[in-house]
């Protein structure tokens, strides 16, 4: 049986999202939802993508104070991205998770990733949405997706819009769920994509609207960000090593944030590091030194194909090789040397971190143990 969070509920009268943004450097899980978790290696481990597993994980996060948990959001076909792993074939569904995690938890915000194209409407995802705000006390929020990899839509029956336009079509359904959730009579609404006449949703969400993610390198993602998003997941433009990464992200993050600037907005952004961290420098290198030797070749193909075969934008500087071990940039060190990391990135402008690791669980208690306290000492975390 899946224990419930010992965390002490926080009740300072900020919202979730207030808190939140209150942290010096904002920490998130990038929970393994989807067999494989983030490593198309064969090395050992216990990493699962089962909703108990997952549910424990954002369980001790929440325990040790993290402020997001949340996971991606897949369609893919039998075999997943092929090899001897059959890696992400197997993957449970994001919103269900997150509404199966909200009472099990106290103050860690969960967030869902939606594909809000792929035969959503409005109506449906805003009534959910409310359901799922309302059981979490406030503490649910969207990632709204619309889908690079052109085999996803035809699963729906659908075509797959040209990139830009799909940042129209979501930005409409934004308005009309938005719309949805704030509105105190039926709503009548005539987009160009989406129509509702006389619709109502209740209960309301409790603090106006949840909070709305999306991830983006694109113009079009960028701008879609600093008029609709509360937080926006970055990619390096340079790759995922780490060096690499950090001269790339103080122009990439100043570029964003100007955008959000010129409507108004203060844009937060949050990157992904897969982090391996040990005693000694060696051991971390030696870590992941294994799994990169032990990579499901057939898999890491197909995945860097998925990349390059869609419109996706995000990973145009990410190497073969850096797909192994996985992360949108890799941190490999001491705990003082993941600290120093993070210092870095925050110079370069990041306003946080969305984490995950090649093992979990153990991963995940050694960062508590040994991270978080050096996190706290140097400022990153209250």
């Amino acid at each position: 049986m899946i224990r419930a969070s010992t965390a002490a509920p926080i009740a300072d009268g900020r919202t979730p999202l207030e808190r939140l943004k209150a942290q010096p450097f904002i920490l998130g899980l990038f929970l393994p939802t989807q067999s494989g978790g983030w490593t198309p290696s064969t090395a050992p481990r216990d990493t699962s993508w089962h909703y108990d597993y997952n549910a424990g994980l954002t369980v001790r996060a929440d325990e040790l104070g993290f402020d997001l948990a949340f996971a991606l959001a897949q369609w893919l076909g039998k075999g997943g991205y092929g090899g001897t792993t059959k890696y992400r074939e197997q993957g449970i569904d994001p919103l269900i998770t997150t509404a199966g995690l909200a009472p099990l938890t106290r103050n860690i915000v969960l967030i869902s990733t939606v594909h809000v194209l792929y035969g959503w409407h409005p109506l449906h995802l805003a009534k959910m949405g409310a359901t799922i705000d309302h059981m979490s006390n406030g503490r649910w929020g969207l990632n709204v997706v619309t889908g690079y990899v052109p085999t996803e839509a035809p699963m729906f029956g659908l075509n797959h819009p040209e990139h830009d336009l799909r940042y129209v079509i979501a930005a409409e359904f934004l308005q009309a769920m938005e719309a949805l959730w704030r509105s105190d009579a039926n709503l009548t609404f005539d987009g160009a994509y989406y129509k509702m006449k006389d619709a109502f949703v209740t209960p309301k969400p409790r603090h106006g609207r949840p909070i709305i993610v999306n991830a983006g390198s694109s113009d079009a993602g960028l701008d879609f960000a600093a008029r609709y998003s509360d937080l926006l997941f970055i990619t390096s433009p340079a790759g995922a090593l780490f060096e690499d990464a950090v001269s790339s992200l103080p122009d990439f993050n100043r570029h964003i944030k100007e955008k959000g600037a010129a409507v108004g907005k203060k844009v937060t952004t949050i990157i992904n590091p897969h982090i391996i961290c040990r005693d000694t420098e060696k051991e971390a290198q030696d870590v992941f030194r294994a799994i990169a030797a032990q990579e499901d070749a057939e898999a890491v193909d197909n995945l860097m194909q998925s990349f390059t075969k869609g419109d996706n934008k995000s990973f145009r500087g990410h190497k073969r090789d850096q797909r192994i071990v996985g992360g949108n940039i890799q941190m490999i060190g001491t705990p003082e040397q993941i600290v120093d990391g993070m210092l870095r990135l925050k110079a370069a402008g990041c306003d946080g971190v969305q984490i995950n690791f090649f093992d979990f669980e153990p991963d995940l208690e050694y960062f508590g143990t040994r991270v978080l306290p050096l996190m706290v000492q140097a400022g990153l975390r209250h």
